[in-house]
């Protein structure tokens, strides 16, 4: 991950613990890492706010692996509804993301869609790849709620079985384009945070204050760059007896496409799939779906040594 700098209020994931309610927290804001993945396409609003939620939900979840290889993807599918893909992933502090959508069906949903409308009865597969230990886990919820945090609250309560509360909020400001901010509580065993799970009893009082104290938390708050992401924790649990900061990280814009890797996949295939994949200037064309390019890279270059 790229160097900490704890006065950025944007671009940034910050971990946090209330070792006396036996809480976690983290907290995310998107900015200009956001419009850099959002430039590459021109998204009506409702898209953009929903892409923009899964790349904050994607840094939100992702933030939680052990080692920067590791990878979380989100993808929701479906041949029902006006999004017929979403994908969102985070690896080592980068997000990706990007939309596939039917334009007419949009249009008839208004301005404000529910996730039903938007999907129809589809579903969000959440999967973490451990790089280190090669060892993958899937979580899949259906698309119900107001927005993608609702979706995520339900995979950790079954999934996981972790109470959790999952905040997501976006807005476009006319100077400063898109702005994305995220919060996710759980409550962990009674004891140090941290330890393995033995049982977690949703009633508990602890997570009754947390949660009525994590819902004050406010949509302007969470996209407001002139709020450090610290006095956002401040703010919501100074009462508490101990804060405990755990992890920060910068986020970046992350697209793995770049030429030699592309050269280095297509030279994993044999010469006639080569040729097959070609057109008549012997040219294969590599489209990109999350940065909108198309990569051109002629069977030539594929003979020369590397």
């Amino acid at each position: 991950m790229s160097d900490i700098d704890s006065a950025r209020t944007e671009d940034r994931v910050l971990g946090f613990a209330l070792p006396a309610r036996s809480v976690r927290g983290r907290l995310v804001r998107l900015g200009p890492v956001l419009n850099q993945v959002l430039a590459a396409h021109s998204y009506p609003p409702v898209i953009e706010k929903l892409v923009a939620e899964a790349l904050v939900l994607a840094a939100l979840l992702g933030a939680m692996l052990k080692d920067d290889e590791g990878q979380l993807t989100l993808q929701a599918q479906t041949e029902q509804g006006a999004v017929s893909l979403l994908v969102a992933d985070y690896m080592g502090g980068a997000v990706r993301g990007y939309a596939q959508f039917d334009e007419e069906r949009l249009a008839e949903l208004g301005d404000s869609p529910t996730l039903f409308g938007l999907f129809g009865k589809g579903y969000l597969a959440i999967t973490f790849d451990q790089a280190v230990t090669g060892e993958r886990y899937q979580g899949i919820v259906p698309l119900e709620g107001a927005g993608l945090g609702a979706a995520a609250e339900h995979y950790f309560a079954q999934s996981e079985q972790i109470p959790s509360i999952v905040q997501i909020a976006v807005r476009h400001d006319a100077d400063e384009g898109c702005v994305g901010g995220g919060m996710l509580l759980q409550h962990l065993p009674e004891g140090e945070v941290g330890r393995e799970r033995l049982h977690v009893r949703h009633d508990h009082p602890d997570w009754e204050h947390v949660t009525i104290m994590g819902r004050t938390l406010s949509d302007n708050e969470l996209t407001d760059p002139a709020l450090a992401l610290e006095d956002i924790i401040w703010r919501l649990f100074h009462e508490e007896e101990e804060i405990r900061a755990l992890s920060s990280a910068m986020l970046t814009k992350g697209c793995r496409c770049d030429p030699d890797r592309i050269k280095s996949v297509l030279g994993r295939f044999d010469a006639a799939e080569r040729t097959s994949m070609a057109d008549e200037r012997g040219v294969i064309a590599v489209d990109c779906a999350f940065c909108s390019r198309i990569f051109d890279v002629t069977l030539a270059e594929l003979q020369q040594p590397h």
